[in-house]
């Protein structure tokens, strides 16, 4: 006896499986400019690195004599790979089948993807273009098995929760995502989406149908209107791009919650000081500067990843490495309402340490707040709570903070940019106070001003007297902070810094649990 047929249908379907939904529907996807989701994990993915599981998953259809003729894949293709010399598990809806919409098998796959990557303690990567489910049912025929769930089964989105808490999860928008894959979309902890893309939690007929809403994909969820949500981090031109920018996130990060990110070699000398720091900061109090360009010239060379640059973006957020060493940083943008903390930049920085403190990334904060924006807006967009709940995420941090006062820290929101035992460096160019000069003249002495023979005069004078008690040198002698410092010695203090708190950093290791907060 031999298995030799059953063996040589093992390898049919197998390739018949890696025809996805067929020459036709395989040519309408390139035609549209996408790759397949097989190209997508191979464009992603070391050479030859991928191994599928459940390559055998879907229908098969046979002919009148019982021999197969055809075969339907799972429309999810899942499995293990490497990325830079790093396992990840990754997984996506193959567009070519159903729209992506999920087949029987398909389903099956998706819904393992978190328990995969939770069982083996490595990263999860979705490359998603699909929708959720369809009244027709999974297998396209209506009522073909019981509905719902049986009560015992464990809630779906337990995993998808839970994996966030112990493993990187990264996603890539690539096409339509609507439903169920746009809520698995933005369950990450880094997300992007190609330019051309949609993210919907229903489409457009859909929406018009209970909206009486006219719109289009792109009106409703293009990249230019969740870049601005916070829906989306990054947005690219090309899925190879994306593709790029998933692999440049993951390397700054552990392969899990038990282990810290890797260290990696660093020919950038620790001790570099660039001129242009010194005088970066304009005398002049209201004039802007360039905070992106100060973040580039401390960080190792080329290393600053932004993420979530078009939401609220008075402040920045962005991984890098110092001395080869992954770190969070944070900065304010004075160039968007003065660097204000708007109801947005609060959501992203707490989403932001969270991801810090989940995966002990030390955190660089580049200080240059004002304060909470105010006005009819940002009272109607509850700025002063989600700013208070960011303030909470802050104090509640595990990692290692270090806080360089850049120009200004004023108001409450000032307490975001210091963690807990953090490490604070002052520059000359830093003012610090209860309120800005302008805004603490004009109410302290509104009646002053007002009976003034000359009222600017007096404004102008009483602004730079008291600028002149905001002077960092008196913060300094009073040990207000650790150090007041030349601003071309950042770099090598920031250096120093890690090296101090290195033995803390492994004593923490595993989830990070928090409390409730506003």
């Amino acid at each position: 006896m031999s298995w030799e047929k059953e063996t040589d249908e093992i390898r049919r379907r197998r390739a018949l499986a890696k025809r996805q939904g067929g020459d036709e529907a395989v040519k309408r996807q390139h035609e549209k400019g996408r790759l397949t989701i097989r190209e997508r994990i191979a464009t992603l993915a070391d050479k030859g690195s991928f191994r599928e599981l459940g390559e055998g998953a879907g229908v098969p259809h046979f002919d009148e004599d019982g021999n197969l003729a055809d075969f339907e894949p799972a429309n999810y293709v899942l499995g293990f790979a490497t990325v830079n010399g790093r396992r990840v598990a990754i997984g996506g809806e193959d567009f070519t089948l159903k729209g992506g919409s999920p087949n029987p098998a398909g389903l099956r796959k998706s819904v393992y993807a978190e328990e995969l990557a939770l069982t083996y303690k490595v990263p999860l990567v979705r490359l998603h273009e699909g929708g959720g489910g369809s009244v027709a049912g999974s297998a396209g025929k209506g009522k073909t098995r019981p509905l719902g769930d049986p009560v015992f089964a464990e809630p779906r989105f337990r995993s998808i929760g839970q994996v966030l808490g112990e493993v990187p999860v990264a996603t890539a928008a690539l096409g339509p995502v609507a439903g169920m894959p746009a809520a698995r979309l933005v369950a990450s902890h880094f997300s992007v989406m190609v330019e051309d893309a949609q993210v919907l939690i229903a489409g457009p007929k859909i929406v018009a149908r209970a909206l009486d809403e006219n719109l289009t994909k792109e009106e409703l969820g293009g990249s230019d209107v969740h870049s601005r949500s916070g829906v989306i981090d990054n947005v690219t031109k090309t899925e190879e791009d994306a593709l790029a920018e998933i692999a440049r996130f993951l390397s700054y990060l552990p392969d899990n919650v038990w282990q810290l990110p890797p260290r990696i070699a660093c020919t950038d000398p620790r001790d570099r000081a660039e001129e242009a720091l010194r005088d970066i900061v304009p005398k002049e109090r209201r004039k802007p500067f360039n905070m992106r360009k100060i973040l580039k010239a401390v960080m190792d060379e080329g290393s600053f990843f932004e993420m979530t640059k078009r939401f609220g973006p008075s402040l920045i957020t962005g991984l890098a490495r110092l001395n080869g060493i992954s770190v969070g940083v944070i900065a304010n943008d004075c160039n968007f309402y003065a660097g204000a903390m708007t109801a947005a930049a609060a959501q992203k920085l707490r989403r932001f340490s969270d991801m810090c403190n989940t995966f002990h990334l030390p955190i660089v904060s580049f200080v240059d707040e004002p304060g909470f924006m105010i006005g009819s807006a940002s009272e109607k967009a509850a700025t002063i709570r989600h700013g208070t709940s960011a303030i909470a995420a802050v104090m509640q941090s595990r990692v290692p903070w270090a806080s360089i006062i850049v120009h200004k820290v004023f108001g409450v929101a000032g307490a975001a940019h210091f963690g807990p035992d953090g490490f604070v460096l002052s520059w000359p160019s830093a003012v610090t106070g209860a309120l800005p000069v302008e805004g603490g003249v004009a109410v302290a002495f509104a009646r002053q001003i007002a009976e003034a023979a000359d009222p600017e005069a007096l404004r102008a004078e009483l602004e730079e007297k008291l600028a002149a008690g905001q002077s960092p040198f008196s913060r300094a002698e009073g040990f207000s902070v650790h150090e007041l410092i030349d601003p071309r010695e950042t770099r090598a203090r920031l250096c120093d810094w890690l090296d101090w708190v290195e033995p803390r950093r492994a004593v923490a290791l595993g989830p990070f649990l928090t409390t409730m907060r506003p």
